[in-house]
């Protein structure tokens, strides 16, 4: 085995920024779910993975803003499950903040 394979061996985490703006080329109600294949063949191409388990948190931040306006990028942690058959999970790099609907802030006078 060479240096090179050696050290893909080892990594079992990466941090990628997707950039999601070609997304916007498609029709409006197509748009969530090709940022979610599109998440995946990246993930399947840099990383050579054979399967990739796509956390719920990604998918949420996707639908966040509804089907029709994705966010044009997004940061993924990538880690490592399984070495035989490559399989990787895919969450968010950075949680996502829940704002609370529908409660003001109690003003002071």
């Amino acid at each position: 085995m060479s240096s090179k394979e050696e050290r893909k061996s080892r990594v079992t985490e990466g941090l990628y920024i997707i950039n999601l703006s070609r997304v916007y080329w498609s029709g409006r109600r197509r748009r969530a779910p090709r940022a979610i294949r599109t998440i995946r063949e990246f993930i399947q191409r840099h990383t050579k993975a054979e399967k990739v388990i796509i956390d719920n948190s990604v998918n949420e931040y996707i639908f966040s803003r509804r089907y029709d306006k994705p966010p044009r990028r997004i940061a993924v942690m990538v880690s490592r499950v399984s070495s035989e058959p490559l399989v990787v999970k895919v969450s968010l790099a950075v949680p996502i903040r829940q704002e609370s609907v529908g409660k003001e802030e109690s003003g002071e006078g």
